[in-house]
């Protein structure tokens, strides 16, 4: 009782939730509303860079939608990894994703990055722009794509359309396609506690608003130019 906790469960835009185990205690250096931003987003892009996509040290690794609420957590965790950062976004964001340590920062308006001669053993797909021919020439020969994220779709299967083209069209390939939907767990929120409490990932927020402004902060959510993370304050 007492204690300052941070975490997420389904649902969770209220004034109080009953959460099972996603949570830990809140990193002393942040405030309740920076720990807000952190459970969902970060922990999507800790699973998908280092359970799905094992990520290793030295590795060159693409991060497509690198300017939003996982992107922006992803560049930070890859470079805590070790690994050599390609981040794509618009050139509104070039200056916010290099400041939180990309190596290599790509302007989508101005460069087709899968006609680039780079390769990559890693490409955490957040904005589900690219199809897997595209992405099948710029990864190493055994490379992997790990999808979070993915375009609308048609009516009836909405973003799983695109997964599932791209699943299918890659079976017989050496390169591995995984799309997962994270887990936030303890075990996870007590990882991201620690990177946080040591300044080595910390939350981006766009945009604050009351609880009672929930219609406007999905509104604006939806127009899909969020840098970072959109928080509802009590």
């Amino acid at each position: 009782i007492g204690d300052e906790v941070f975490g997420g469960e389904s649902g969770a835009l209220a004034e109080y939730v009953c959460i099972r185990d996603g949570f830990a205690l809140k990193p002393s250096n942040l405030t309740f509303e920076e720990a807000a931003a952190v459970p969902v987003a970060a922990i999507t892009a800790l699973q998908g860079l280092r359970d799905k996509g094992q990520i290793q040290s030295g590795q060159k690794v693409l991060i497509n939608g690198a300017s939003g609420g996982v992107g922006t957590f992803a560049v930070q965790i890859a470079k805590v990894f070790g690994a050599e950062v390609s981040a794509v976004c618009s050139p509104r964001n070039v200056e916010l994703v290099r400041s939180l340590g990309a190596d290599h920062i790509i302007d989508y308006t101005r460069e087709d990055f899968t006609q680039s001669d780079q390769r990559y053993d890693l490409i955490l797909d957040v904005a589900g722009s690219k199809s897997w021919s595209q992405y099948k020439r710029i990864l190493k020969a055994q490379g992997t794509l790990v999808i979070v994220g993915a375009p609308k779709g048609n009516a009836l299967l909405g973003p799983l359309s695109h997964i599932a083209k791209v699943r299918l069209a890659s079976l017989r390939s050496s390169q591995k396609v995984l799309f997962f939907m994270a887990q936030i767990n303890q075990a996870g929120m007590m990882v991201l506690r620690e990177l946080l409490e040591s300044g080595k990932v910390k939350p981006i927020i766009d945009k604050r608003y009351e609880l009672s402004e929930l219609a406007d902060a999905f509104r604006y959510l939806e127009e899909g130019h969020a840098r970072g993370k959109i928080v509802l304050t009590m």
